[in-house]
């Protein structure tokens, strides 16, 4: 019964989407918007918490989110880590314990709308801004991503270059367009209303959903990456990464069997680690 419900409960927002759209156009394309970027997930738990506050914890403001960074002190390189789409900071615990061990100086962050951030919407031109602004404030030498996050990577390192710094690539998305698609196809939206969202989405970040494509980003970034995949990802297609590898000249990928899309694995933690020290 309540695998039913969560299929018939998409198409009713569609239809009301839909109808709206017939009659105030503006306001659907808003509201499909809005609700394409709302996280449910996200929230930190008790248990997580308890590992958060073993860091020094300070809030910065971004486009009128409070952003709630960590950070654990280290002699070695800064590494900046960027989760993603309903995940918090500590998704990265297994890593950065072991960052930790070798000395590494750690920044975290909660993406707008998640864990202890402020903020109700999560899209990647946004979280770059938030990005650049750690960027500007630690300096950081290597950044990881993982899913959104590492497309949010990829595009704000296209848009502005760091030199000399590494980049990972966790199970990131590479084309906008297969995103909405799956959006489209969910809900059940005209294609009326598509195109009026990516009007609405041009207008404000400057991108048509083709253009927006981390496979398109990385043709500008020239400095040294590592892009990790599952082959059985079922979230985030193996093609993406392949697509990314494609054009990103120097980069290497690594395609594991099993570990999913969250990518936890101790294998996976020592290459990037390997990563970052040669």
């Amino acid at each position: 019964m309540k695998k039913t419900i969560k299929k018939i409960t998409p198409k009713l927002v569609g239809f009301h989407l839909n109808s709206l759209f017939s009659f105030r156009p503006k306001n659907a394309v808003k509201r499909a918007f809005y609700l394409f970027c709302s996280p449910r997930n996200g929230k930190i738990t008790p248990e997580q918490q308890v590992f958060l506050d073993s860091a020094l914890r300070e809030k910065i403001t971004v486009n009128n989110s409070e952003i709630q960074t960590y950070h654990w002190k280290g002699n070695k390189k800064t590494v900046l880590l960027v989760h993603g789409w309903e995940s918090n900071a500590h998704r990265w615990k297994s890593l950065i314990e072991k960052l930790q061990a070798k000395n590494y100086n750690i920044i975290a962050l909660d993406a707008p709308a998640h864990g202890n951030s402020s903020g109700l919407k999560f899209v990647v031109p946004e979280y770059a801004s938030v990005l650049e602004k750690l960027i500007e404030k630690y300096h950081p030498e290597v950044m990881i991503g993982h899913s959104v996050g590492g497309m949010t990577v990829l595009y704000q390192q296209a848009k502005q270059p760091i030199k000399d710094i590494k980049i990972v690539s966790l199970g990131a998305p590479s084309e906008l367009t297969e995103i909405m698609n799956d959006y489209q196809h969910l809900l059940g939206l005209k294609p009326r209303l598509m195109k009026a969202l990516e009007n609405y989405f041009k207008e404000r970040f400057g991108y048509n959903f083709h253009e927006f494509s981390s496979a398109i980003f990385v043709k500008n970034i020239k400095e040294k990456g590592l892009i990790i995949h599952d082959k059985l990802d079922k979230i985030v297609t193996v093609n993406n990464a392949e697509l990314i590898h494609k054009n990103w000249k120097n980069a290497e990928l690594m395609l594991t069997e099993g570990a999913g899309h969250s990518l936890y694995n101790d294998a996976i933690n020592e290459k990037i680690i390997q990563f970052i020290e040669n």
